[in-house]
């Protein structure tokens, strides 16, 4: 639905030469045009109006002196800076453009009629006097040389299957009589020129000439090597015109029928394929070329008037769209022979652009642009009409009302001359006018009448029109021009309308603007809606955007444009490869595209919609939007998240303006706690931020909640079913409260007319609630009608429900209620009624409470100082034994009087601290107390709490000897020592005490020795490992160069240059907690030679050594050795310590050197100060005084986590 719009025109009449003009052709890469005459050829800039070069062609005798001469083929050749001209004497000229001289290629004795190049320029076809054809190639050498008048069909001639010859076939309405009709000659004005047009690729070529036999014109297509192809069938009445289509689909031609003259279009087997009827007569006017332009999207008619003696001349412009041929422009050049053109071709480069020599040299450039003129109105009083120029008529769609497909249209205007632009006022009032311009320069003006006109009267006195309308009204218009401003130029007027407002001059502003810098590419069209921006782009998507930043928008838009980030952008659509912007309706939320073929769609832009949808909530427009929401499918939710506040402080205007219930219902119904406003539907950065309410209630709750106070208050009856919404949909369905309405409906019906009855209320109800769901919570209201009420409407077999519910109704009330808050399994409610039903359900509460667990809630419901709380303290003690937790169940069997049962519990628990205060308060005898105490200190000698065991057995089991015995055990020497001589027993100290501190001190220093021939072991082995990796890394440097861009990425603890089979990756770890992503890194080290981080695994292991080495307790053992005159052994001890110390504080520079990174390690570590030295140097005196010298160092170390707890807890002196 566009048309072609004239930008611009550029006459020039300076050029003034001998003769007239006879060929001319278009300089692609300077612009400059190549015009030959029967003197002379002139290159001419019509720009400048400055004749770049010339030369005579009668100077050196390729034409005659007396201007008898004549041009029969120019062409421009680039690659070779010349111009190729052939004469119809029979010589081909070269014109060098840059020295302007002469030379003579070759000359055919029987003269020239045509030459014509091939796209490519390698192949030029000479048309003899002859009849012959001649190939050449571009440094003209023959080819071939073929006659025109072949006998043979050529290669592809068709396959006959049998069905008869042609005059034995069916011919339509002319019947048997067209098989028997002649050919009818040339028409008498025919040139008998031979033509010649080449397909776009070059790979083809048709020739039309008068054949000799029948006097009538035939086209034969033959190949780039001269081979014929095919031949037309004869044609009655086709004439000279001849035109190949770029594309290389069609053949253009003309043919005059008996009642009609067309274009006729051909295929390359030489059959008709189409035409379409020019508006004139037979004998009204001769077509004298066609010609299409570069992307074949126009096709231009040279047409001489026939009638008159003057013989004035047309050009007119078709397009075809949805197979509808449109006649878009027309030019007239009046009947004067001097302003005649001549000569007309189109830009090679710029398919819009129309070149035109006169016979007076006057050079003419038109310049035409697609545009689609659509009504710019700002409101929904503008019908978002498009008009369509198809010659004389006027082709006008109102979208608002209906979309029609071209060539269909809603009414047609028709006028007196070829219409050759139009558009629509400009001004905010009145945008259904349009004025159209012709081609004879009259301009219409065309306003809209609301109903039928039957008669129009004209005033000349008054200049107004009265209009009689069909139902009997007489209206009197009054002509209010708009400010418009006209241009002349030449022939042809400029119509452009000035606008009022800013957003409706953005047109013209992007129009002004382009000229001087470009704004956006790859955009097939766009168009203007209110304060936004649509554009299609070649990467078929349609953009929306705000007009406020629209430089911004479009770099970062089509920048970007259908990439993976737009996926959920709101800005952009998809749409069928080539669409097109025809028009968007003001004040509403349709798009009209149109599609390669021609078709219309219509589409809802996502971003349209919603900024029209903000525009009716923000105006409280409620059903517009709920309205357009539901057909386009928006979430609901939108009508309350775009601003909650407005949104309530409006309810009642919303609930009046739906009106309908089934819209309040499926409103409610689709509530959701998501903010579509910033998930499905973000705001614009532009756009304000709405206020969001400060309740702490959830939405859906808020809203439910709202809705159902303003409908209650508005009219409960007619509201009924809305209001059983609110309270499904609540984020707690409140069904309970629901069914009570519907109860209360049974009992007291409505009298109001229209109000909703119990029966309709539960049926609604039951398409809300699933049946099961609603029938159980009708029983958990204990109310047996309306039980009874939901049953019948259920699909329930009575023969299920009846029995039960009756043995309901038989029992207690507290204990009808516990069975059917037990049947409902509501275990705590079961609980609290059967608690009221007295003491002989009281085993049946019991029963419960364990099978449930609910004895928290149990202890709740019975006083202290009860029997029941008793039995109920003594099954949930024996519950928590079940689940080992007896030192919780001790604590309750002694707080309920139960001190046996508590100490039996607490001696499992090992609580001995609380088992020795009951057995002192029961009261246990000496005895049983005694073995009490060895039972408890067993378990503690298992568990490793010695000190514990041995204050049992000292205290309470009254036998030292077993007490000294777990300390020693214990290692706790010096305590031991103190029972010793407390007690008097000093033959412990020689059977037991020294000889567990010798065993003691051999089973440390073997450890200790062990340690270090690990420490060293793996110290070695992590620097051959360092080596193997530092040698790596140089080979790669060495391969790559010193450039590399890797080289960094190499470091002394990386793992990168690893030859190993182990692949490095672990996506699992990613979704795990911390502490389980930590134990998986950790399992990644491995101490197996040639693993993938064996060198984070052997710092990891030495950092262990480092760690276990310093916590180990050699002070207490130390002393005791001096103590009992242990010299040599305690001298020993010290310096396997020492040396230990002193190896691994040499050792932690060169396993941790100060280059490395702390994001290089295996775990998570961390940066701690440990002691590097504990030394304990040992001095003896004579006097035998102990001096004890600690020498520590603090230094850096990097350690596992795991360990960072431990070592802060660590003593300072050991």
């Amino acid at each position: 639905m566009r048309n072609l719009k004239l930008l611009k025109s550029l006459r020039s009449s300076e050029l003034q030469g001998p003769g007239s003009p006879q060929c001319f052709s278009v300089r692609a890469d300077t612009g400059s045009l190549l015009i030959a005459s029967q003197y002379s050829i002139t290159e001419y800039d019509p720009r400048t109006g400055q004749v770049v070069s010339e030369a005579s062609l009668t100077a050196d005798g390729f034409l005659p002196e007396d201007g008898s001469g004549v041009v029969v083929g120019l062409q421009d050749l680039a690659e070779l800076e010349s111009a190729c001209l052939a004469t119809a004497g029979g010589d081909v000229v070269l014109f060098n453009l840059n020295t302007c001289q002469l030379e003579c290629v070759g000359s055919v004795d029987r003269g020239l009629t045509s030459m014509s190049w091939s796209p490519d320029e390698e192949l030029v076809i000479l048309t003899t006097g002859q009849e012959t054809i001649i190939m050449m190639t571009k440094d003209f050498e023959p080819i071939t040389e073929v006659g025109i008048h072949q006998d043979d069909f050529g290669e592809g001639k068709f396959i006959t299957v049998g069905w008869g010859k042609k005059e034995t076939q069916f011919h339509g309405s002319e019947g048997k009589q067209a098989a028997q009709r002649k050919i009818q000659p040339a028409v008498s004005w025919d040139d008998h020129r031979p033509r010649v047009t080449w397909r776009g690729d070059g790979q083809l070529f048709a020739v039309s000439a008068i054949c000799p036999q029948t006097g009538a014109r035939k086209v034969r297509v033959w190949n780039r090597e001269g081979v014929l192809q095919a031949t037309s069938e004869p044609i009655n009445g086709l004439e000279q015109a001849l035109c190949w289509k770029p594309s290389g689909s069609l053949i253009a031609s003309t043919q005059r029928h008996p009642n009609k003259h067309s274009v006729v279009f051909m295929e390359k087997n030489g059959l008709l394929h189409g035409d379409f009827a020019l508006p004139l007569s037979k004998v009204q006017a001769k077509v004298k070329e066609l010609l299409w332009n570069s992307d074949s999207a126009v096709l231009a008619v040279w047409l001489e008037d026939m009638r008159t003696g003057k013989i004035p001349l047309t050009w007119r412009l078709w397009t075809v769209a949805n197979y509808h041929w449109y006649l878009k422009q027309s030019l007239e050049f009046g009947p004067d022979p001097q302003k005649a053109p001549v000569c007309v071709c189109w830009d090679p480069e710029r398919p819009l652009r129309l070149h035109v020599v006169t016979r007076s040299w006057t050079s003419i450039t038109y310049d035409w642009g697609w545009t689609t003129e659509r009504s710019t109105g700002l409101d929904a009083t503008d019908n978002a009409s498009v008009a369509v120029i198809d010659g004389e008529k006027i082709l006008v769609t109102t979208f608002r009302q209906c979309v029609v497909p071209p060539p269909m249209c809603s009414f047609e205007l028709q006028l007196k001359s070829p219409v050759n632009q139009v558009t629509f006022l400009c001004q905010p009032e009145g945008t259904n006018q349009l004025a159209a311009f012709t081609a004879d320069g009259q301009i219409s003006v065309y306003t809209q009448v609301d109903g039928v006109v039957v008669s129009v009267v004209h005033s000349s006195q008054t200049g107004t029109v009265a209009l009689q309308l069909e139902d009997g009204r007489i209206r009197k218009l009054i002509w209010e021009i708009p400010p418009i401003c006209w241009r002349l130029r030449g022939l042809h007027f400029f119509l452009v309308s000035l606008a009022v407002k800013k957003q409706q001059s953005f047109l013209e502003m992007c129009a002004f603007i382009s000229a001087y810098f470009q704004l956006a590419s790859s955009v097939s069209s766009f168009a203007i809606c209110n304060d936004f921006l649509l554009i299609t782009t070649h990467s078929h998507t349609c953009r929306f955007c705000s007009t406020d930043a629209i430089l911004v928008w479009l770099q970062a838009a089509l920048a970007s444009d259908g990439g993976q980030n737009d996926q959920n952008d709101e800005t952009l659509r998809r749409v069928e490869r080539g669409s097109r912007i025809v028009t968007v309706v003001p004040q509403d939320t349709r798009v009209i595209l149109q599609m390669p073929r021609g078709n219309l769609e219509t589409i809802h832009h996502r971003a349209l919609v919603l900024a029209q949808l903000r525009k009716w909530l923000d105006s409280l427009k409620f059903r517009d939007a709920f309205e357009c929401m539901r057909k386009l499918r928006i979430n609901l939710n939108f009508i309350y998240d775009h601003n909650p506040k407005a949104f309530l402080e409006n309810i009642e205007t919303f609930i009046k303006q739906l009106s309908s219930i089934n819209h309040i219902n499926l409103f409610l119904t689709e509530l959701k706690e998501e903010d579509t406003t910033s998930s499905m539907y973000p705001r614009s950065e532009s756009s304000p931020v709405q206020p969001q309410p400060a309740s702490k209630q959830k939405k859906v709750d808020v809203v439910c909640d709202a809705l159902r106070s303003v409908m209650e208050s508005m009219d409960p009856n007619k509201y009924c079913l809305s209001i059983l919404t609110a309270h499904v949909k609540k984020t707690i369905p409140e069904l309970e409260i629901a069914l009570q309405k519907v109860h209360e409906l049974r009992e007291n019906p409505p009298k109001a007319p229209g109000a909703v009855s119990a029966e309709e209320a539960l049926k609604y109800l039951l398409f809300l609630v699933n049946v099961n769901d609603l029938y159980d919570y009708s029983l958990g209201t204990y109310d047996f009608d309306l039980v009874l009420m939901v049953a019948e409407k259920s699909q329930k077999d009575p023969k299920e429900y009846l029995p039960f519910l009756n043995m309901l109704k038989s029992l207690e009330p507290n204990y009808q209620r516990y069975t059917i808050d037990k049947h409902l399994k509501r275990y705590r409610k079961a609980l609290h009624h059967l608690s009221k039903c007295g003491e002989e359900h009281f085993p049946e509460a019991l029963q419960l409470v364990k099978e449930q667990k609910l004895y928290s809630e149990a202890l709740r419901l019975y006083s202290a100082d009860s029997a029941h709380y008793k039995t109920l303290s003594c099954a949930y003690a024996e519950h928590l034994v079940e689940q080992q937790q007896a030192e919780q169940a001790g604590l309750l069997l002694w707080r309920c009087g139960e001190p046996a049962r508590a100490l039996q519990a607490f001696a499992t628990s090992s609580s001995w601290r609380n088992a020795i205060c009951v057995a002192q308060q029961i009261p246990l005898p000496p005895d049983q107390l005694a073995l009490l105490a060895r039972d408890l200190a067993e378990k503690l000698n298992e568990q490793r709490r010695y000190s514990e065991a041995a204050l049992l057995l000292d205290q309470y089991a009254k036998d030292c000897e077993e007490a000294i015995l777990a300390l020693i055990t214990g290692a706790s020497w010096e305590e031991a020592l103190r029972l010793i001589y407390m007690h008097n027993r000093q033959d412990i100290t020689e059977t037991n005490l020294k000889p567990a501190i010798l065993e003691a001190v051999n089973t440390q220093t073997s450890f200790l020795e062990a340690q270090i021939g690990t420490f060293t072991r793996h110290k070695t082995r992590l620097a051959v490992v360092r080596e193997q990796k530092e040698k790596a890394r140089l080979e790669m440097l060495d391969e790559d160069g010193p450039d590399c861009a890797d080289a960094e990425l190499y470091s002394e603890a990386s793992s990168v240059m690893t030859n190993s089979k182990y692949s490095h990756s672990n996506s699992r770890i990613s979704s795990r907690s911390s502490k389980n992503r930590r134990k998986a890194e950790r399992k990644k080290l491995s101490l197996k030679e040639g693993s993938p981080m064996e060198d984070r695994a052997l710092m990891f292991a030495l950092a262990e050594i480092i760690t276990t080495v310093d916590k180990m307790r050699v002070h207490n053992l130390l002393k005791v050795l001096v103590l009992f005159q242990f010299d040599k052994q305690a001298e020993k001890l010290q310096l396997t310590y020492d040396e230990a110390l002193q190896m691994m504080e040499a050792a932690v520079p060169e396993v941790w050197p100060e280059g490395l990174q702390t994001s290089q390690a295996p775990v998570n570590i961390v940066l701690i100060i440990v002691f590097n030295s504990l030394s304990v140097h040992l001095t003896f005196c004579i006097s035998m005084d102990l001096k004890i010298a600690i020498q520590m160092q603090a230094i850096l170390l990097f350690l596992p986590d795991k360990m960072y707890g431990r070592v802060l807890e660590r003593r300072s002196v050991h």
